[in-house]
């Protein structure tokens, strides 16, 4: 039972990464290659305020989402003046720049070592320490994070959003900012990453530098484009693909070594027969390969 609960709490966790991923790529057609970044900033920022100042989940949480806008300002302004392609390379090498941050900078992060004996979160005096709890809790930031997107992409801040995605030299004609929307809501959607990081640090109560790579970017790429491109129900049905599936590798009885290619493998191979046969994903309403 409580794997079972385990696999519906990484999905929540992956449903509120797979939304603000999809409000930058899907709602505004930027790829960006940075997501798991700002997810490993939200964990970071958790687990060394609680290790050098012993704070709560609260305090750790909003200083994720403070560290992430900071960090996303700082990326976003110069590599929103460029497109395309150029943009995802800018997202990549910020990937980079902080998978070694997090990697390298051993007094600090611990480097490789990762940092350890991250506490429960504490809610009014409520340890969320058992798998129902977190459960709970992790769903409560998912239906959150899913209401905000659903009102913020339904409103004019949305439409200019989309319009933006269909047609950017002609939503600038009609007197939009584009580069200021572009810079909001690469802020916001990681922000909402940072969320899902501090939430995964207290749960699985240790973090190293290997859960944020860039590969785990890829699969949150994946996860939005399998589910649907532009469409809040395709991040959620997207998330429960990918982290399910996989999950049936464990009952084969495979090495782990194996197991974790053969996941890689399938990653792959399911996002390639998607681009090529359904690049709209199960629900989506935008293909990333229109441009």
């Amino acid at each position: 039972m409580d794997y079972f609960l385990h696999i519906l709490i990484l999905i929540n966790i992956y449903i509120i990464i797979a939304i603000s991923l999809n409000l930058i790529s899907g709602y505004t057609g930027l790829l960006s290659l940075a997501h798991a970044a700002f997810y490993g900033i939200g964990a970071y920022a958790t687990a060394l305020m609680w290790l050098y100042l012993k704070t709560g989940f609260w305090v750790n949480i909003w200083v994720g989402i403070l560290v992430s806008a900071i960090l996303g300002i700082i990326i976003a302004y110069p590599s929103l003046r460029i497109y395309d392609d150029y943009f995802a390379i800018a997202t990549f090498g910020f990937q980079m720049i902080v998978f070694s941050i997090f990697n390298n900078w051993v007094g600090f992060t611990k480097g490789p070592l990762g940092i350890p004996g991250i506490p429960s979160p504490s809610i009014f005096g409520w340890e969320v320490s058992s798998h129902w709890a977190y459960l709970l809790l992790s769903g409560f930031f998912a239906v959150l994070v899913y209401w905000l997107t659903h009102r913020l992409v339904n409103s004019p801040f949305g439409l200019a959003l989309k319009g933006i995605r269909e047609d950017e030299i002609f939503t600038k004609a009609s007197g939009k900012n584009i580069t200021r929307y572009k810079m909001l809501v690469f802020i916001i959607g990681g922000s909402m990453a940072s969320i899902a990081g501090a939430l995964y640090a207290h749960y699985i109560s240790y973090i190293d530098p290997t859960s944020f790579t860039i590969n785990e970017s890829i699969f949150m790429i994946s996860i939005v484009i399998i589910g649907g491109m532009a469409s809040l129900r395709g991040s959620v049905l997207g998330a429960v693909v990918l982290v399910i599936l996989p999950e049936a590798l464990r009952f084969i009885g495979l090495p782990n070594a194996v197991a974790a290619n053969l996941r890689q493998i399938f990653y792959g191979a399911l996002l390639v027969l998607f681009m090529m046969y359904r690049p709209r994903g199960f629900v989506g309403e935008y293909e990333l390969t229109k441009k």
